[in-house]
């Protein structure tokens, strides 16, 4: 994971729990690196223990976290310069999901190492879809199905979201079958 995304942790925990929890969430994830810097990879499991001892330090669960953190991600990542990116990416929710491969692609230009996931939105009706969520990293989808949440609220659009395919129950991807409501 690029330091982005840890930074990115660390400002949702720190603006919700304050500093102090972060430090301690840190401790206990056994992180004693002081500023993450935006460019730099670090190991995905750093991002893990993060999320863990979070999970630990706040009673909250790993997945409701990551769920969390994948709204934020939405709005950080408009904040922190890739708004342009993400504006170009699409206009409305449908539109957006069907170019995550090329936003992701677009971003891989400044960060080299990316390994980036890759999706697939499929229409089923007007107002529903599927997105496939295929990545080599476990335990993200929680994360996603924030991503989901945090899409429909940029895009003014209100959205029910089930997961309907789950790969920590075996399957070969995580699916999320998403309905519009209509206005």
């Amino acid at each position: 994971m690029y330091g982005l995304v840890n930074k990115a942790i660390e400002e949702m925990v720190c603006s919700r729990f304050g500093e102090e929890t972060w430090e301690t969430i840190k401790e206990k994830a056994d992180v004693d690196i002081d500023v993450f810097m935006t460019m730099d990879a670090y190991p995905d499991d750093l991002t893990h223990r993060l999320v863990h001892s979070a999970s630990e330090v706040l009673a909250i669960s790993a997945d409701d976290i990551l769920q969390a953190f994948g709204e934020y991600w939405v709005i950080y990542t408009a904040s922190e310069g890739y708004a342009q990116i993400l504006d170009m990416a699409g206009d409305n929710l449908r539109e957006f999901l069907a170019n995550l491969d090329n936003l992701h692609a677009r971003v891989g230009l400044n960060f080299p190492q990316l390994q980036p996931p890759s999706f697939q939105c499929t229409e089923n009706s007007e107002n529903s879809m599927e997105l496939h969520y295929y990545s080599h990293r476990q335990g993200f989808a929680p994360m996603v199905k924030g991503l989901l949440k945090g899409l429909a609220c940029r895009f003014q659009t209100e959205v029910e979201i089930e997961q309907t395919s789950d790969r920590t129950q075996g399957a070969d991807r995580d699916v999320f079958s998403i309905h519009c409501k209509s206005s």
